[in-house]
């Protein structure tokens, strides 16, 4: 053998071996993100499963306003249709999760509020408990959002660094969509006494 040919195969081995490497270390931080989009999905999902409870608290009140019951259950809806397989996470998927969840999370809102309205409510222990919870859910909501935005950051960052950034695209590895904040919020709201 030439020492030209033994040249090359000992720069396509290391080129192979680099390559399983980074392709090896890909899988992982992608199946890191899936796992945290598992329990992004599963707060999701408790808020989803709550909220007929809460419903069916406040049909109770008899002149409540039924369009805002109605709100609440087509943003549920909504939000319950609209899924995204953890291979789809790219940021035009997220985007659309994130603004069903968003005017689901509206319509919870808008519901609360209107209960001050509504003292018999306010009393009522199951709506409080209810309450509380879904105050618990939304609080791990937001935990289980930050910390897929860590897993994405890193995943990102690997996709795009170089010489990974060769082999992700040879092997169909792109990067994912971050959750990012609902459109308005960087205003403070303004309060009026």
């Amino acid at each position: 053998m030439s020492k030209g040919l033994i040249a090359v195969i000992v720069v396509v081995l290391i080129l192979g071996f680099v390559g399983c490497g980074k392709y090896n270390g890909l899988v992982q931080k992608d199946e890191v993100v899936k796992e945290s989009w598992a329990g992004v999905e599963s707060q999701y999902q408790r808020r989803a499963d709550l909220i007929p409870n809460l419903v069916n608290t406040v049909k109770g009140a008899a002149d409540f306003e039924k369009s805002t019951l109605t709100a609440v259950i087509e943003a549920r809806s909504k939000a319950t249709q609209t899924t995204i397989n953890a291979d789809q996470l790219t940021p035009e998927n997220i985007a659309k999760f994130q603004a069903a969840q968003d005017q689901l999370s509206g319509s919870l809102s808008r519901l609360l509020v209107s209960v001050e309205q509504y003292p018999q409510l306010k009393a009522n222990q199951n709506f409080l408990e209810l309450q509380a919870q879904l105050e618990g859910t939304e609080n791990r909501i937001t935990v289980e959002r930050g910390k897929f935005n860590n897993v994405v950051k890193d995943y990102n960052q690997e996709v795009r660094t170089f010489p990974t950034n060769l082999f992700a695209g040879v092997f169909g590895f792109s990067q994912k969509g971050y959750f990012t904040a609902a459109p308005g919020s960087e205003k403070a709201p303004t309060v009026q006494f």
